[in-house]
């Protein structure tokens, strides 16, 4: 993989994109807890993993819209809620993105000297680690129709579950359900069960959370789907998906 800068990146909040708001990305973490199992008869430090954490901090400019659909008006809040946060490292089909379920902590004022002001946030997890996938829409993808996707190729085929996240912007029209497919040949592709998104009947945005049992197979090639029954015109939406390629992982 080459080296790349982190500009044109995104960043969506429970189905809105925030990313023309966003200065900064501060800390993008997790993983287990350290556990300290150092008997009495060891000579070094003995650690087991435990529970899985996760953060994304970020800075926010201060943007006021009096018609109540800014991030300030969305942030100032302070929801009680859990809050899906995506972060997208560029906006390419199968780029990295890191998702995670999250209670917004805060939402602190500063302003320097010069006249910038900016607001300070934390997303801590609740619930489930940080977690890193691969876009499976180009950034932002807008469908007016039923509609396959593009695939990634993710090397190879594996037995051990998956996650994925939905950020669904804007939606026009009855009823929409975002799938996930798989194949072996990049040919030939079906539903993976369990891995379809609450079907979309009503307002937005809104972003859900789906998992597979961690001993689900997953086939090589992966992509996203729109399904319809009632018809619609228009959804703006991403999505991460996070393929386990290890066993013993647990949600």
């Amino acid at each position: 993989m080459s080296k790349s800068s982190g500009l044109g990146d995104n960043l969506h909040i429970a189905g809105f994109d925030a990313s023309g708001d966003i200065q900064q990305l501060g800390a993008i973490g997790g993983g287990p807890a350290l556990l300290n199992f150092t008997a009495i008869n060891k000579s070094a430090y003995e650690r087991q993993g435990g529970l899985r954490d996760g953060r994304i901090e970020y800075t926010a400019f201060f943007n006021h819209i009096a018609a109540g659909t800014g991030l300030h008006e969305r942030l100032s809040t302070l929801p009680r809620t859990d809050q899906i946060v995506t972060y997208c490292r560029g906006t390419a089909l199968g780029d990295a993105a890191a998702s995670l379920v999250s209670k917004q902590i805060n939402y602190d004022p500063n302003r320097a000297d010069d006249g910038m002001f900016t607001f300070g946030v934390s997303a801590q997890a609740n619930g489930f680690g940080l977690e890193w996938g691969q876009q499976l829409t180009p950034g932002i993808r807008t469908d007016a129709a039923a509609t396959n996707g593009a695939s990634i190729d993710t090397g190879a085929s594996a037995a051990f579950g998956g996650q994925a996240y939905l950020q669904a912007f804007g939606f026009t029209g009855t009823d929409v359900t975002v799938k996930i497919q798989d194949s072996a040949d990049n040919a030939t592709f079906a539903d993976v069960a369990g891995f379809a998104f609450t079907q979309i009947t009503g307002s937005t945005p809104l972003a859900q959370r789906i998992a597979l049992s961690n001993v689900a197979t997953l086939r090589r090639y992966l992509r996203v789907s729109t399904v319809t029954t009632g018809g619609f015109s228009s959804l703006a939406f991403a999505v991460n998906v996070i393929k386990n390629e290890v066993a013993g992982v647990t949600f």
